[in-house]
């Protein structure tokens, strides 16, 4: 399959001019949001529009997708154009900061695959180093953009890695916004190998649920059938 272009089930996705190709935290994030009775949904740094599309396949919501990188959202717009499902997404070339100052609407549903190194090394390529780190959108703004565009009712749902995630929730519970739901993903059986956190948080405070995923089950790259039923309504191959 040519790197260009990522085939799913009921959409393709050409990437060749956004700097973060189809990966598989957007596909995790993607497949474990549950849209549920959402009429309003806002993807955060949509990149491709690979998530966006997958809500669009499981949902009648409207779906608002905005991305920073001109090129990126061009990408989206084509993507979304191709696909069954354009009247159902807008994509816009707006950040998060702007766009929660010049609107009130209110949103059942947001999402986002968020840039999240804090204190690494930058690439070389700006646009890649842009999708990569937080400083375009640092945590805290993040946190202030969401709770002012989230509806009281609503949820917010992101994917990190565990250390950041960790950071991230105690940062989210200062402003209001409690978890409520945790995926746990490992990349094999092992404890150690848990890379990523999938987390919802709302306005009011619960006891959360949390499960796990186990991605592979051993080190020949086998998928268990966990993760086939996860991702089986997207993947070709499952």
């Amino acid at each position: 399959m040519p790197n260009d272009t990522f085939d799913f089930k009921k959409f393709s996705i050409k990437q060749d001019k956004c700097a973060m190709k189809v990966g598989t935290d957007a596909v995790l994030l993607g497949a474990w949001v549950s849209p549920n009775d959402s009429k309003t949904i806002l993807d955060i740094g949509t990149g491709t529009g690979v998530i966006s599309l997958m809500l669009a396949q499981k949902t009648q919501a409207e779906i608002l997708a905005i991305e920073i990188d001109k090129e990126s959202t061009e990408q989206a717009k084509l993507n979304v154009a191709e696909s069954a499902y354009s009247s159902q997404i807008e994509v816009k070339n707006i950040s998060l900061q702007d766009l929660a100052k010049g609107t009130n609407q209110k949103f059942d549903l947001i999402i986002t695959n968020p840039p999240y190194f804090i204190d690494s090394y930058k690439s070389v390529g700006a646009t890649r180093t842009m999708a990569r780190h937080s400083d375009s959108l640092p945590f805290e703004e993040l946190i202030d953009c969401v709770t002012k565009l989230l509806d009281t009712k609503g949820k917010f749902c992101l994917i990190l890695p565990k250390n950041e995630a960790g950071i991230f929730r105690k940062m989210a519970e200062l402003k209001g916004l409690y978890l409520s739901k945790l995926l746990r993903i490992r990349t094999k059986p092992d404890s150690s190998s848990e890379k990523r956190h999938l987390m919802q948080f709302e306005f009011k405070e619960t006891e959360f649920s949390e499960s796990t995923l186990v991605i592979e089950e051993n080190e020949s790259r086998n998928y268990t059938q966990s993760y086939k039923s996860f991702t089986k309504d997207y993947y070709l191959n499952f």
